[in-house]
């Protein structure tokens, strides 16, 4: 059996490792059984949606990693401090008068100027120097931006992650979805229950429950009740309670076929104002190695999402952290 997995491997090219093979359920379970162990309680581990699943956080664990400040709130953060001083230099400023006024590293700061020109909020017009970009009307430290900036964004992270996106709001007791992006290949979800009756099932809705207290998430599963709409749902309020309280700091929320049958989600919560919201994508197809990978990038994104809400003026300006 074990002769038989292995010579079953397909290599992979990789770009910087060149050929390789990766593992499979059945290679697993193959060397489970010459090690006797029992390879039904490596099944799951074997299993490539495991690698999505939140990984178990102890209490202490959860409180160590408490006071940390989310990456992408930190990173609006840092662009908002840049922006600031771009805006009030109207004739120009310098990369390193920007670094001695904000105080940011030099590297980080690249990262922030490349993401402000890349977006139209800061123009560099020489070597080094920068003014504020067409997409940008700022007063004082927060900001009003043209209404194409957010969509403008939105369409960027499409194509970064491959599939649709959404930015969801938790409003007045409800899940709703403000604003979207797609394409002809990145569709959307088709929307076959209502979104407002399915945030158990949906990433969105995880997304959204999980910056609710235990008081507020019993009060929303009291109005809609978590039925089971496929055979993956969580209909189990404890269960899915867990699974939001058991997410690593900074994890995107998963649906893995839990909303429709066919087509998989993930969502990044972004926390800024008194309303929670979130980033999500959705995928046509259950390829957990694509869904890993998009989920990935829309990590990285959440920061350029957060800040487009920001400067459109759709979403109250964060409140300052130290440090």
């Amino acid at each position: 059996m074990l002769r038989r997995a292995v010579t079953a491997l397909v290599p992979e090219e990789d770009p910087d490792l060149g050929e390789v093979f990766t593992t499979s359920a059945q290679l697993a379970i193959a060397l489970a059984r010459c090690a006797r162990l029992n390879p039904f309680r490596l099944t799951q581990e074997a299993n490539p949606w495991a690698s999505l699943r939140p990984a178990h956080l102890t209490h202490a664990r959860r409180r160590a990693l408490g006071g940390r400040a989310p990456t992408a709130l930190a990173s609006v953060h840092q662009a908002l401090r840049v922006l600031e001083v771009v805006n009030r230099h109207t004739g120009g400023v310098s990369l390193a008068q920007i670094a001695r006024e904000t105080k940011l590293p030099q590297l980080m700061l690249a990262r922030v100027m490349e993401h402000l020109v890349r977006t139209n909020l800061a123009t560099p017009v020489g070597p080094g120097a920068y003014v504020a970009g067409a997409a940008l009307v700022l007063t004082g430290v927060s900001g009003a931006g043209g209404p194409g900036q957010l969509p403008q964004t939105l369409a960027f992270v499409r194509d970064a992650v491959g599939a649709a996106v959404y930015v969801g709001r938790y409003c007045d007791g409800e899940v709703s979805i403000t604003q979207y992006a797609d394409g002809p290949t990145a569709p959307v979800v088709e929307e076959w229950v209502d979104f407002r009756a399915a945030a158990h099932a949906s990433a969105v809705g995880k997304a959204l429950l999980t910056q609710l207290d235990h008081d507020g998430r019993k009060d929303h599963l009291a109005r809609h009740r978590a039925d089971r709409l496929t055979e993956h749902t969580l209909a189990s309020e404890q269960a899915l309670f867990r699974q939001l309280d058991d997410r690593r700091p900074n994890a995107p929320l998963l649906d893995l076929q839990e909303y429709a049958i066919g087509t998989v989600c993930a969502a990044v919560p972004l926390t800024s104002g008194p309303n929670a919201e979130c980033v999500a994508l959705s995928l046509p197809g259950p390829d957990p190695r694509r869904l890993r990978q998009a989920a990935r990038v829309l990590q990285n994104e959440a920061a350029a999402v957060l800040l487009a809400l920001l400067v459109s003026g759709t979403a109250p300006a964060p409140l300052t952290t130290a440090g």
